[in-house]
């Protein structure tokens, strides 16, 4: 396993927000964190990446514990998306070519420079070099901060709703590459998701929280309507369209 998450806990103000999740993420492997508002998705993906601290329990990556490590070798391990990100009067390239600051000793060597341009390529953005990020739409910014959390070279993507404000397109776009990369570079992907349909579609595994700890976690065998009722509070049908499995919300 890359990944090994076992009793973390989490408060705000003494309010319990997670309370003994645990799972575990292998070499390949996209996990998608599912389940309703307020259910501690992005705090989980939080305390994973060390921006905040657990109050207990452990996360291991290469059974380093990362709760122990400093935040520049946290960067050289884990590559964060966060939900939201803003644009700047910096190029792509340099906003890519930051994703090697934890890397960088003295000064950009030629083999950073390699790293970002072969990272431009894989999400198709080497026609887009030399443009200002805040010129970008939201899906061109999406890639290049996706882009820039690869030229890391992580371990492990943390990606908080890589999605949201996407059209369709982009969406799909997006989580292929997300995909093709986690499976092709052996990483390990922790993905926080509202739509269970492209979940379904992207996800090898899942996790389901409610309560503010693991309603579930596994593979297709979890993702069945008696679960996503009892997570979401509502009956749903699965169908398959092209042989791909579909969530039908109920009328009722």
């Amino acid at each position: 396993m890359i990944i090994e998450v076992d009793g973390v806990e989490f408060s705000y103000n003494g309010h319990p927000v997670l309370r003994n999740v645990k799972f575990s993420v292998a070499p390949g492997e996209f996990l998608a964190v599912l389940g309703n508002n307020g259910a501690g998705k992005s705090t989980l993906i939080k305390c994973l990446n060390k921006i905040l601290q657990p109050r207990r329990g452990t996360v291991l990556i290469d059974k380093e514990n990362v709760l122990q490590l400093h935040r520049q070798e946290v960067a050289r391990k884990i590559g964060y998306v966060p939900q939201r990100s803003e644009g700047g009067r910096v190029t792509v390239f340099d906003a890519v070519l930051l994703g090697r600051k934890p890397h960088i000793k003295w000064d950009v060597s030629v083999d950073d420079l390699n790293i970002v341009e072969r990272v431009l390529a894989l999400l198709n953005l080497k026609g887009l070099a030399l443009r200002y990020i805040d010129e970008l739409s939201g899906g061109e910014l999406q890639k290049v901060v996706i882009a820039r959390a690869l030229a890391q070279e992580p371990r492990v993507l943390l990606l908080d709703e890589p999605t949201s404000n996407l059209d369709l397109r982009n969406q799909l776009e997006v989580l292929r590459i997300v995909k093709r990369v986690v499976h092709e570079q052996d990483l390990a992907a922790v993905v926080v998701m509202h739509d269970l349909n492209l979940a379904l579609r992207f996800a090898d595994k899942f996790l389901f929280l409610k309560d503010y700890t693991v309603f579930a976690c596994g593979g297709m065998e979890i993702m069945t309507p008696e679960n996503i009722a009892g997570v979401y509070g509502i009956p749903v049908t699965i169908a398959k369209v092209q042989n791909i499995p579909v969530v039908v919300p109920g009328l009722n």
